[in-house]
C-alpha cells in the first residue's frame, strides 16, 4: 500500500473514531492518536506537523475566548435568566415559547458562536422547561441543535469554520454582511417553519404561567456587559479586516477575570467547567489536513476546483456547496471544512463559490447527528440531561430540515455575484 493511501486510511480512520466515539472515548483522542500514528510511520515529518498545529492558532485563540465567555455567562446564570425570561413572556402559549427559544438561540448563535448554543443553552432551555412543567421538551431542546447550525454563518464570529473557510482573508465585516445577510436570513426562517411544523403535534401541550424568573445578579450583568463588548470588538477588529482569535481570547479572559474578581472567587471552577479538548481536537484534525496537503489530494481538489469555476462559476458554486454538505455528514464539517478552506484558498476561486462552500460547511451538518462539533456537543448536553435522540429519528428530522435551507441559502448567496 502506498504511503499516501495509507495516509488517506489513517486520516479517514481518526476522522471516524471523532464522529463514532468507540468505547466513549473522547473525540480528542482520536484526533490526536491519528496525527502521532502519522507522525510515528513518517508519512509526516514532526516539523509539518508543527506547521499544521500552528496554522490553527487563529481558531485556538477563538475557542478559548468564547468558551471563557459561555462558561462565565453559565456560571453567572445569564443563559438561565434569558430562557426563564423566554419562558415566562410565552404566557402558556406553546407556541410563543417556541419562537421565543428559537430567537434566543438565534441571538446566541450570532453573538457567542454554535457551540455555545450546544453546550450552554442547552441545559438552561432544558432548565427552563422543567420549570415550565413541559411534558415534552424535546421540541424546544431540537432548536439548540438546528439553530446552531442555521445560524453560523451570520457574523464571522458565529462559528469558527468560518474563520477556517477564509483563513487570513476573512472578509471585512461591511464585505461580509451584505454577502450573508440574505442567505443566513433564508436559513433561519426556513429552519424554523420547517422544525415548528415537524413539531406541531408534540407541541399540542400545556405550557406553566407561573414562571418565575430568577434574578440578575451583578456579576451576571457584569457577564452580559462583557459579551457585548466582546461582540462590539469583534465587529470592529471585523471591519478594519483583523483576525478574531486574540481580540476574542484577551476579551473572555478580562471578562472572566473581572466577574471572578467581582465575586471574589477563584479560577479553578470555571476552568473545570470548559471543555479544553475541543483545542487538541481541532489541533489534531489540524495536523489531518497537513498530512493530507502533503499528499496533492488537496491540491487535487483545488485545481478542480479552479478548472470547473473557470467553465462556470453558478454551476461549481451549487456543486461544491452541495458535495461539501453531504460531505460533513459523512466526516464531520470539521475536517471537511479545513479541506475545504485549503483547497479554496488554493484555488482562488471566484467569492460565489466561497460562499456556498461555507455556507455547505455551516448548514450541511444539519442532516445528521455526526455533521458539526456543536451537535456532538448538544448530544453530550442532552445525556447530561437524561435525554436521548438516536440518529435515525435526527436523520428524518434532518433530511426535512436542511436541504431547503441549504438551496434557499445558496441561491440567495449568490444573488449576490
Amino acid at each position: 500500500m502506498s504511503p499516501e493511501l495509507l495516509t488517506w486510511t489513517i486520516a479517514a480512520v481518526a476522522t471516524g473514531g471523532v464522529i463514532i466515539r468507540p468505547f466513549n472515548w473522547p473525540e480528542a483522542i482520536w484526533a490526536i492518536a491519528g496525527a502521532l500514528l502519522l507522525v510515528g510511520l513518517r508519512f509526516l515529518s514532526p516539523q509539518d506537523a508543527w506547521m499544521g498545529v500552528a496554522k490553527g492558532a487563529d481558531v485556538y485563540l477563538f475557542l478559548t475566548g468564547m468558551m471563557l465567555l459561555s462558561e462565565i455567562a453559565r456560571e453567572e446564570g445569564l443563559l438561565d435568566w434569558l430562557a426563564a425570561y423566554a419562558t415566562r413572556y410565552a404566557a402558556g402559549s406553546a407556541s410563543r415559547l417556541f419562537l421565543m427559544v428559537y430567537g434566543v438561540g438565534t441571538i446566541v448563535t450570532v453573538f457567542l458562536s454554535n457551540d455555545a448554543t450546544a453546550v450552554v443553552l442547552t441545559p438552561a432551555v432544558a432548565a427552563a422547561m422543567k420549570t415550565a412543567k413541559v411534558e415534552k421538551p424535546l421540541p424546544y431542546l431540537l432548536i439548540c441543535a438546528f439553530i446552531a447550525n442555521a445560524a453560523s454563518f451570520v457574523l464571522p464570529i458565529s462559528n469558527p469554520a468560518n474563520l477556517v473557510i477564509y483563513g487570513s482573508h476573512m472578509p471585512p465585516l461591511l464585505d461580509w454582511l451584505p454577502r450573508y445577510c440574505l442567505p443566513s436570513v433564508a436559513s433561519i426562517a426556513v429552519t424554523f417553519l420547517v422544525l415548528r411544523w415537524t413539531q406541531r403535534r408534540e407541541m399540542q401541550q400545556a405550557v406553566a404561567t407561573d414562571v418565575s424568573v430568577p434574578p440578575l445578579s451583578s456579576s451576571g450583568r457584569i457577564a452580559a456587559a462583557g459579551i457585548a463588548v466582546t461582540g462590539v470588538v469583534l465587529l470592529a477588529c471585523s471591519a478594519l479586516d483583523s483576525q478574531l482569535g486574540l481580540p476574542t481570547a484577551i476579551a473572555g479572559a478580562l471578562t472572566a477575570l473581572i466577574v471572578l474578581g467581582f465575586e471574589r472567587k477563584m479560577p479553578w471552577k470555571t476552568l473545570r467547567g470548559i471543555s479544553w479538548g475541543v483545542l487538541p481536537l481541532v489541533a489534531g484534525l489540524f495536523v489531518l489536513v497537513e498530512a493530507l496537503d502533503k499528499t496533492g489530494m488537496i491540491s487535487l481538489v483545488a485545481s478542480f476546483l479552479q478548472a470547473a469555476a473557470q467553465h462556470s462559476a453558478a454551476d461549481t458554486a451549487w456543486g461544491a456547496g452541495l458535495v461539501v454538505a453531504l460531505a460533513s455528514n459523512l466526516m464531520n464539517n470539521l475536517p471537511v471544512g479545513l479541506i475545504a478552506g485549503s483547497a479554496v484558498q488554493a484555488a482562488h476561486v471566484p467569492g460565489q463559490v466561497t460562499r456556498a462552500v461555507l455556507i455547505g460547511v455551516d448548514i450541511g451538518p444539519n442532516l445528521s447527528v455526526t455533521g458539526s462539533l456543536a451537535t456532538i456537543l448538544w448530544l453530550g448536553a442532552l445525556r447530561r440531561e437524561g435525554l436521548r435522540v438516536g440518529a435515525w429519528a435526527f436523520l428524518k428530522l434532518g433530511f426535512l430540515i436542511m436541504p431547503p435551507a441549504l438551496v434557499l441559502a445558496i441561491t440567495a448567496a449568490s444573488l449576490f455575484g
